[in-house]
């Protein structure tokens, strides 16, 4: 008898082996899932701190760009609009409805206003959409200034629309009852994923190259004296070996990016915090405008809770919980409540009722749907730029009409091997000449500080995409703003000019390299607006 029993159970269990294959593979399922969900959750306050961040650096971007909206964002300046339709296809902008200063003055305006809603959290989702879509619209008024900063501060803001901005330290807090610790959805995972594709790719990329991976790439970049290194850069060029260190630095970074993903808890942190403090070494070594402060911003939700816990503590010992709060509670106080559609009761009239299902629906589509869609899309699109597969013309056609396309280029696959700068001799009615570029007289010599070769970050990036060989004819474009600019300052008027680029070798091991001068326009101030 005490043998049936356990001969019982035994025959059992053998008469139903596919039970215990079923319970193993749902507990490797759920662990599978469990990991997943881990991998992509983002602490609520580290969302509040990108939130936050991405709205400062929308404003830090319009303040920047305001020191040169005449010059490339009017018709005076150095694309005007006709100029623009004309090369650009497909221009989307409001920005270009008018070529007036005071109109685009007050398309600035409006956009600091919807990027100072975003950063105190008021109407999050409206002012994040908003400040995208214009966004957008200055990016497409003039191709000319743009560079990898814009478009990974453009993808965070399009994923910024997807995600729960405002559970925290937000004024918008007030209708959340009780916020979540961390989120994890598809947005999370597109928003993680994008951060850790960018690197992936600009590493496949410099792989294609010899200089990354034979120490010498940071040496050649901090040679760039005219484009680039500015404050310690300028210092550190002095120090080769100390260069040949960061490179390797650099690109083992860069090859334990998919850790960032792989990774979680302060593992994760220290990862993150190692990418963020290269990116401000970047800061002050490379004129490189608000890139780096960027990438910061886009390694905050990296972040796990371990750390938000310590800076939250670190907030209250130190007094700064109590006025922040106090602050953000008289906004919510001033500031008016907006409508929401959550508090129709169930037993509304059919059209209210109607309403709260097609918003519902809505939801699903905007919050699930859409960043599934585009994050497929935005993977095949970092796939496609590394010559992995291509994008379906309908996914190209998407990716076009949001500007989430992507390449991420940046130094790869080596540093620019050439070095320079730009002059524009210009003959006045009277004989005389000036350099109308810099409104001074005309040197062919060396500049004697790097710091007045270009103006500002923007007419670096301008410049450079000038001497591009598929430019030509911005080059008649700059010289036709370039005499219009002269003459409505001066009595005496510009004839003609010549833009001249002073190409120089970046040879970091020698002293001096030969300068040659390369004439890239020949304009008449009087002439045609494109001339040959």
């Amino acid at each position: 008898m005490l043998g049936t029993p356990g001969h019982l159970v035994q025959t059992t269990q053998e008469q139903h082996p596919s039970t215990d294959g079923r319970r193993r593979l749902s507990d490797v399922v759920d662990r599978l899932s469990a990991g997943l969900t881990n991998r992509f959750a983002i602490d609520t306050r580290a969302l509040a701190v990108f939130r936050i961040a991405l709205g400062l650096l929308l404003l830090t971007d319009l303040a920047l760009r305001s020191r040169n909206l005449e010059a490339f964002y009017t018709d005076s300046g150095v694309l005007p609009r006709a100029a623009l339709f004309s090369d650009y296809s497909n221009v989307y902008s409001l920005h270009a409805i008018s070529g007036e200063l005071w109109a685009i003055a007050l398309l600035f305006v409006v956009a600091a206003v919807f990027a100072a809603a975003m950063t105190i959290g008021y109407r999050t989702r409206l002012a994040t959409v908003c400040s995208w879509l214009l966004l957008l619209s200055l990016h497409a008024r003039n191709p000319m200034v743009l560079n990898g900063g814009d478009t990974l501060l453009r993808v965070l803001l399009f994923w910024a629309m997807f995600l729960p901005l405002s559970e925290r330290w937000a004024v918008d807090a007030r209708r959340t009852d009780e916020p979540r610790a961390t989120v994890s959805n598809v947005a999370t995972m597109a928003l993680l994923l994008q951060v850790t594709v960018m690197y992936v790719v600009n590493a496949i990329h410099k792989s294609r190259g010899e200089m990354w991976f034979n120490g010498e790439a940071v040496v050649y970049v901090f040679s760039l004296d005219y484009q680039f290194t500015f404050l310690l850069g300028d210092v550190l060029a002095g120090y080769p070996e100390l260069l040949r260190v960061m490179t390797y630095v650099w690109a083992a970074l860069l090859l334990s990016s998919p850790l960032l993903i792989g990774l979680t808890g302060r593992p994760r942190a220290a990862l993150a915090t190692a990418f963020a403090g290269m990116h401000l070494g970047m800061l002050v070594t490379m004129r490189i405008g608000i890139f780096p402060l960027v990438v910061v911003t886009a390694l905050v939700p990296f972040y796990p809770p371990v750390v938000w816990d310590g800076v939250t503590a670190l907030a209250t010992r130190i007094g700064l919980t109590a006025p922040l709060c106090g602050a953000m509670s008289r906004l919510r106080v001033i500031l008016p409540k907006g409508p929401t559609i959550d508090g129709l009761p169930t037993a509304a009239p059919a059209p209210q009722q109607l309403l709260t299902v097609g918003v519902a629906r809505g939801r699903a589509l905007f919050s699930t749907i859409l960043p599934w869609l585009f994050l497929t899309l935005v993977l095949l699109s970092n796939a496609q730029a590394v010559g992995y597969t291509e994008v379906p013309e309908p996914g190209d056609a998407a990716l076009e009409a949001t500007e989430t396309y992507q390449s991420w280029k940046m130094f790869a696959p080596e540093p620019l091997g050439t070095d320079g700068w730009f002059l524009a001799p210009a003959e006045l009615e009277n004989g005389s000449e000036v350099d109308a570029l810099h409104r001074s007289a005309i040197s062919w010599g060396p500049p004697s500080s790097h710091e007045d070769v270009y103006p500002t970050t923007r007419w670096r990036k301008y410049l450079a995409n000038v001497w591009g060989g598929d430019n030509e004819n911005h080059r008649s474009y700059l010289a036709n703003h370039l005499c219009e600019r002269w003459n409505d300052d001066h009595e005496t008027d510009l004839e003609r000019l010549d833009l001249y680029y002073m190409a120089q070798p970046s040879e970091p091991y020698n002293e001096t390299e030969p300068v040659n001068s390369i004439k890239l326009q020949e304009y008449r101030c009087d002439g045609e607006f494109i001339q040959d």
